[in-house]
């Protein structure tokens, strides 16, 4: 038994080599970002969370299928950490995955900020980060492939003039907002995905861990959504993790 729980090991981590080896189709991401791409294990994501995941993968295959834009708006009650990192990954993957017409937004129930510190997580991981607009809500430019346009970011209200009024998925990231907005105006589907906050180590030691741990565990879930979407465009079917 112990033999063959090797085997599927071995086969799946095999997989996964060639998977990250045959989908890295796009040479634009910026270097820095697709090395940590290539460092991520979905593998590490457990079955009970996949399946949280699970009707965000679906809305965007039938989207793909049907050949119709891709819009998804994360959502948290600041706008300030969970949600921008969480617009910011998807983006990142969807181009990663070569899956076309996808736009992320991200807004809250309230506007406060973008955190600094996500912002320079941002950057550590390989972003190209510029403040445009110096005010109490800065607005940053956040570059993460050569020829594609920047992801804006600031902090704003779920249902800014930025964002998309109608055929959109709301995936709420964190579980106030989540218990506050039962019903998001527009949305065709609305879907929980919600993250530990990173905000409970502001000003300790442990910040810039933290918040790169919470990070990488959104890169790592997003990347894990969009390899699981078949697309003519990407080439490739998706693949199973184990």
């Amino acid at each position: 038994m112990n033999l063959v729980v090797h085997l599927m090991e071995t086969v799946a981590k095999n997989q996964l080599r060639l998977y990250k080896k045959m989908t890295t189709i796009k040479p634009n991401l910026l270097s820095e970002i697709e090395n940590l791409i290539k460092s991520l294990n979905p593998e590490t994501i457990p079955s009970e969370r996949k399946t949280v995941l699970q009707p965000l993968t679906d809305f965007i295959q039938s989207k793909v299928s049907e050949n119709r834009e891709i819009r998804i708006n994360f959502i948290c009650t600041h706008n300030s950490r969970r949600s921008h990192l969480s617009q910011v990954w998807a983006q990142t993957m969807a181009n990663y995955f070569n899956i076309e017409n996808v736009f992320c937004y991200s807004g809250g129930t309230e506007a406060t900020a973008l955190f600094p510190m996500v912002a320079e997580t941002l950057q550590n991981s390989g972003f190209q980060i510029n403040k445009i607009s110096k005010n109490e809500n800065p607005v940053y430019s956040i570059k993460y492939s050569n020829n594609e346009h920047p992801i804006i970011g600031f902090s704003k209200k779920l249902d800014n003039d930025f964002n998309p009024k109608s055929e959109f998925v709301a995936i709420m990231t964190c579980s106030q907002a989540d218990g506050d907005c039962p019903f998001i105006a527009g949305a065709e589907k609305r879907i929980p995905i919600t993250f530990e906050d990173p905000k409970a180590f502001d000003n300790t030691p442990q910040q810039a861990e933290k918040y790169n741990e919470r990070s990488v565990q959104i890169a790592t879930e997003m990347f894990y959504v969009f390899s699981q979407i078949n697309s003519q465009k990407n080439g490739f079917k998706k693949i199973k993790f184990s």
